[in-house]
Order: structure tokens, then C-alpha cells, then sequence
């Protein structure tokens, strides 16, 4: 049975209407993990002598009292990332298969999934390098095992806690704060949590506790998601009360308020919207790599333009890049209607710029670090607006990506979403900024340099009617390709 599973895997990978695409993706995803497997086994190698070099402490301990850090930000990558191989289980759920069968199939693949076992190329070199300094044998073995059970552990956390952001941001909200009281020393909560890890290498045989867990992970993973397991699972839901969101202070504005209106239910309605807000939001704190002079590559000024650009540019760019693929389970019915695609386009672009003014006027806390910090996101804000809202509409053109409005798995990217044309429109929208600013900065002053970046920004504006009509013949000659595409699933 799993054999016939394989094989319907291996069928369904190359007979995907995105096959070429998931080829040259899976290609890329591999040099991606290539290079992080190096990176592993440097650290893994390497980290003992750097703790050691540092005077940071005995390198075990050391390791232990950041681990859990290491295990949260773990979670919270998988979260975002990790792919449900149990979302794939529909097709199946109509044919005479056991369902024990299924799920049994489902939860396995998990196992090897790249998220699990690439942490051993960082924990075995440090383990075998523990043993060759002089550790106990014993209970470095125990450690190892140990902390490995956690990250499998971590699979099926993530696993039971997929779609549940009422569970999964609470947590990571309380860890973060939890990490910022231990920089101001206000509260170190790795006090209590390296023992635990400490016990595993001083009591050996305590690495069991973690497999314990593991194996009653798996099998509540198994038994949540056997019950169920139904097609018509969730129909019967219930609710006591309806809400009714009409936003009739846009009628005012036509077939545009129209749209606008179904933008906003849209971001309030769904997860894969939702985690857009939040990924825009964390946007504006980007800045503190380069404005807090803390990164030396950093320490540029051609490089707070940049800074600018994503801090006022986080909505713009998250949500921007996927238009018209957030209304791809109905826009085939919206393209059967008569709708002006300048209108449809305008919502989009409307939307794209409140939010601009909106992260900029929440990024006023860089005035701390200076008036000339400030005005960089201004300056990119107004960037924003006059250029590179048009980019990104222009580029969702080419993106023919249906997006499950449901998940935020690929909220961060999607294989269908690169192409050399998308790469192309990516080039000015942060590198022209920064050669504008050069240009200014380097011939005249920093000041000419801000004002150079404006201007583009405005003068961009000025020309929004001419350059909207581009964009619309894009779409207009893009419309059937996207509507194929819409209908295709990889």
C-alpha cells in the first residue's frame, strides 16, 4: 500500500501543470539547503572552539542556555514553512483505502522532512567534537538523543497546531518578551530551562522523557487527525451570531469603494491575509539593522535609503507581489463580469498606499536615532508611492499564483511567483533608489541625495494615469494565461 502511495506522489510531481516550474524550484531548493547544510556543519565544527576562544564559558553549558531560543525560533519557522503533507490526503478520502493506511502514509513523510533532519548536521559535529575534548561519552550520547526527540517533537507540535494562530502567536508574543527581558536583564527565563538540558548529558537515561513525548505526539497527531478525517468535515459548524460588515462610507466611491470593500473583508477574513498585516508590521523594524549602527556592512549611508524602501515598503511588497492571485478562487467570475480593470487596479493601488502612510507614520519611533533616520523612511515612503506601487502591480501580472486564502503556508514565497520577468521588476524597485541616492549623496550632499530619491517618487506620481494604462494592457493581454493558471492546481 505504501509502495502504491509513492507511486502517486512520483505520478503527481510530474504530471503537475507547474512541472517545469517545480523542477527548476526544486532545483533551487536544493542548492538552498546545500548551502545551509555547510553552514551547519561549520557551526557544528567550529562552535566549540569559538565559545571556548571567546571565554564565553564551558561550550555544553553554553549551548544548553540559548537551546530553547533555538527550539522556539524552530517552531515558529516550521509554522510559517513546513508543508502539511495531510493537506494532500483529499484526493484519497473518496477511494478504498483504509484510513489508517493514509494518515499512517501522511505522517510519515513528515519524518523527513528537511525541517527535521537538517538540525543533525549542526548536533552531531558538536557531539563528536564533545567526545574527542574529553566529554563523557555517555552523556553526550544521551544529550544528542535528547535534544533530537525535541525537534522531532517540534514536528508534530506544529503539526497539531497548524491553522491555529489564536495558539501559535500568544506563544511566540510571550518568548519574544521573554527574550527582550533577558537582554535587559530584567528576567533570564534560560535559568530554568538549560538544567533541563544540562540533565540530559549529567542523567543520560533521562533522554528517554523526550522520546516518551514524542511517541505520544505522534500517535495524538495520528488519532486528531484519523477522527477528523472527512470530506465534509466542519459543514455542520454553528454559529449564534452573524456579523455584517457593509463599510457603506465607500459607497461614495463607486465601483472603487466596491473593490476596496472587498479588500478589507478579505485582510480581516482570512489567514493567509492576516499573516500578511503581521509580516508588514515587522517590516518597520527592519530598520534597526541599519539606522542602530550595530552591523558594520551596514554602516553606509547609501544603505538607509534601503532601510526606508522595506520599512515604509513591508504592505507593499507582501501584498502587492501576489495582485490579482488574492482573488484567484473567484476571479474567473469576477473577469466574466463587466469590470474595468483601471477600477480593479486602483483598489489595489489605493489600498497599497494607505497602507504606505499608515507604517509610515508608525515608524516615528526612528527620530531616536536621528532626524536624518526619519526622513530615509520618508523619503522611501514617498519612493513607495510614486514608483514602486506601480512595480508591484506591473509584476503581478506575470504571477500566476493561486493563493489558499485559508493557510499561510508560502506566505513568505511561492515557486510559481519566480520568473525572469518578476526578476526583472525586482532591480528597480530597490536598487534604482539606492543609485539615485548614490548619485546625489556621493556628487553633492546626503541632502541632495534624499531629494533626488523624492523627486523620482513624484514625479512617478504625476505620471500615475499614463503609467496605469500600461499596467492595464499588461493585464488585459495576461488575462486568459492567468485564468488558465487559476484553474491548474501543481
Amino acid at each position: 500500500m505504501f509502495k502504491h502511495f509513492f507511486k502517486l506522489q512520483w505520478k503527481s510531481f510530474f504530471r503537475a501543470a507547474s512541472f517545469k516550474t517545480n523542477l527548476v524550484f526544486k532545483i533551487l531548493m536544493i542548492f538552498g539547503a546545500l548551502y545551509f547544510i555547510v553552514v551547519f556543519l561549520a557551526l557544528g565544527v567550529g562552535s566549540y572552539f569559538i565559545i571556548e576562544k571567546n571565554g564565553l564559558g564551558d561550550p555544553l553549558w553554553f549551548v544548553n542556555k540559548y537551546i530553547i531560543y533555538y527550539l522556539v525560533m524552530d517552531v515558529y519557522i516550521r509554522y510559517m514553512l513546513q508543508k502539511m503533507p495531510v493537506l494532500n490526503i483529499k484526493p484519497l478520502l473518496y477511494l478504498p483505502f483504509n484510513k489508517s493506511q493514509v494518515v499512517y502514509f501522511s505522517l510519515g513523510k513528515t519524518i523527513f522532512s528537511f525541517f527535521n533532519w537538517a538540525h543533525a548536521f549542526f548536533f552531531v559535529p558538536f557531539s563528536i567534537v564533545l567526545i574527542i575534548e574529553g566529554y563523557n561519552p555517555l552523556g553526550v550520547i544521551g544529550w544528542h538523543l535528547g535534544i533530537m526527540a525535541l525537534f522531532y517533537c517540534n514536528n508534530f507540535i506544529n503539526i497539531m497546531m497548524n491553522n491555529k494562530d489564536s495558539i501559535f502567536y500568544p506563544l511566540v508574543a510571550i518568548l519574544a518578551i521573554l527574550g527582550i527581558c533577558q537582554y535587559y536583564e530584567w528576567f533570564d527565563i534560560t535559568v530554568y530551562s538549560s538544567p533541563v538540558f544540562n540533565m540530559f548529558y549529567d542523567i543520560p537515561w533521562t533522554a528517554i522523557i523526550p522520546w516518551a513525548a514524542l511517541i505520544g505526539l505522534y500517535y495524538g497527531a495520528f488519532n486528531y487527525f484519523k477522527n477528523n478525517m472527512y470530506l465534509d468535515a466542519g459543514l455542520a459548524t454553528k454559529h449564534a451570531i452573524a456579523k455584517s460588515e457593509d463599510y457603506t462610507w465607500l459607497n461614495r466611491f463607486g465601483n472603487l469603494g466596491t473593490f476596496l470593500k472587498n479588500d478589507i473583508k478579505l485582510i480581516k477574513r482570512n489567514k493567509r491575509s492576516k499573516t500578511t498585516v503581521i509580516m508588514s508590521f515587522i517590516f518597520l523594524f527592519y530598520g534597526l539593522l541599519f539606522f542602530t549602527n550595530s552591523i558594520e556592512a551596514y554602516d553606509n549611508p547609501v544603505w538607509k535609503i534601503f532601510a526606508g524602501i522595506f520599512v515604509s515598503g513591508g504592505f507593499l511588497f507582501s501584498f502587492g507581489q501576489f495582485v490579482p492571485s488574492w482573488d484567484s478562487s473567484y476571479y474567473p467570475l469576477m473577469m466574466s463580469q463587466n469590470i474595468q480593470y483601471k477600477e480593479y487596479l486602483s483598489s489595489k493601488w489605493y489600498l497599497i498606499i494607505i497602507a504606505t502612510i499608515i507604517s509610515t507614520i508608525l515608524s516615528v519611533f526612528y527620530l531616536y536615532f536621528g532626524w536624518d533616520a526619519y526622513l530615509a523612511v520618508i523619503v522611501g515612503a514617498i519612493y513607495n508611492i510614486g514608483v514602486n506601487s506601480y512595480l508591484v502591480l506591473w509584476g503581478g501580472a506575470y504571477i500566476k499564483t493561486p493563493i489558499d486564502l485559508t493557510s499561510n503556508k508560502k506566505a513568505f514565497g511561492d515557486k510559481q511567483a519566480f520568473n525572469v520577468k518578476t526578476l526583472l521588476l525586482t532591480l528597480p524597485k530597490l536598487i534604482l533608489p539606492i543609485a539615485i541616492y548614490g548619485l546625489g549623496h556621493y556628487l553633492i550632499n546626503p541632502t541632495a541625495g534624499y531629494l533626488f530619491v523624492a523627486l523620482t517618487g513624484i514625479l512617478g506620481f504625476a505620471f500615475k494615469n499614463l503609467v496605469f494604462r500600461k499596467i492595464e494592457k499588461v493585464y488585459k493581454k495576461e488575462k486568459y494565461k492567468t485564468l488558465l493558471a487559476y484553474k491548474q492546481k501543481a
